[in-house]
């Protein structure tokens, strides 16, 4: 039986907690028994297993340090498990948790590590709603601010949640207007689910923006006098690195990583390092707008003779 095979026969609780030696090792070159006690509550002859455990799947993976009392990375070693970045890099600035810790036991970064704090942090009391609104699929009624129209009393069709890295969004189709659209979630009070279907064109499948994929293909600004450096930064492959995206995150996304998107590489601030190659991939984006640089295609105007 294979090391992925004689995994998947293990319990869900086993697999999590062979995928936390996995990490440790893999990430700090070493764990011992009161790393998987601190972390699941197991019983330390439950550690103890856990470490044969993996010991016999991985042997290569794992050697024992008895003058220390710990297990250390091996020198062949191979993760036994995918370990997603985003993920990895959550828990090292942020600690694994399950989201119940009280303030008298907050999360602790694994190692030193600094991470911008966020200005723009939605109430749970309003998220909440939404995210049941969501699962449920349906309407939610609202009481939104707006910057163009002030305050509203609304009825919305939420069906996701948008992070643009500024703040948080939720995509849902608005009755007072008859389009799809975005809401801040900060600027949401009151969400109430009501009690009711959606309509057919309120469902997701009916938003073009939401449907529509758009593909952009970014290089280093021409303006750089060491692109190789960029390529390296983004892990470019031949000298791009190529996105799918949904057209209703394309603009927040250009304006997050700061991509140059005018058509001839005009913006030469600092925070520049990335250019859109082929601008018209933006056609017909409604955020388009907020792209650095964007310029909307010219009207043509008929000819007469």
């Amino acid at each position: 039986m294979t090391q992925p095979q004689r995994v998947e026969t293990l319990s869900h609780a086993q697999r999590e907690r062979l995928a936390y030696i996995d990490f440790r090792l893999y990430f700090f070159g070493e764990i011992g028994r009161p790393d998987l006690i601190e972390r699941f509550g197991v019983a330390p002859a439950g550690a103890t297993r856990d470490l044969a455990l993996y010991r016999e799947i991985a042997p290569q993976n794992i050697l024992f340090d008895g003058s220390h009392k710990v297990y250390r990375i091996g020198q062949a070693f191979s993760p036994l498990f995918e370990h997603a970045p985003q993920r990895v890099l959550s828990a090292l600035a942020h600690g694994f948790g399950d989201g119940l810790n009280g303030p008298a036991r907050p999360l602790q970064p694994l190692l030193p590590c600094e991470s911008l704090a966020a200005l723009s942090i939605p109430r749970m009391e309003v998220l909440a709603p939404v995210c049941r609104a969501i699962h449920a699929m349906r309407p939610l009624a609202i009481r939104y601010h707006s910057m163009t129209s002030g305050e509203t009393e609304r009825v919305i069709v939420p069906f996701a949640l948008v992070d643009t890295g500024l703040r948080w969004h939720v995509r849902a189709f608005d009755r007072r207007r008859g389009e799809f659209r975005d809401f801040v979630v900060t600027r949401i009070e009151a969400p109430t689910l009501l009690d009711e279907e959606p309509q057919a064109n309120e469902r997701p499948d009916n938003d073009i923006q939401w449907t529509r994929i758009v593909e952009l293909d970014f290089v280093p600004h021409p303006r750089l006098e060491r692109p190789e450096i960029i390529k390296m930064d983004y892990g470019m492959i031949e000298g791009s690195v190529r996105m799918r995206v949904r057209a209703a995150v394309a603009g927040y996304m250009l304006l997050r990583w700061s991509v140059d998107c005018s058509p001839d590489h005009r913006l030469k601030e600092e925070q520049y390092r990335l250019w859109l190659s082929d601008p018209a991939a933006l056609y017909g984006v409604e955020n388009a707008k907020l792209a650095p640089g964007y310029q909307a295609p010219a009207a043509k105007t008929s000819r007469k003779g």
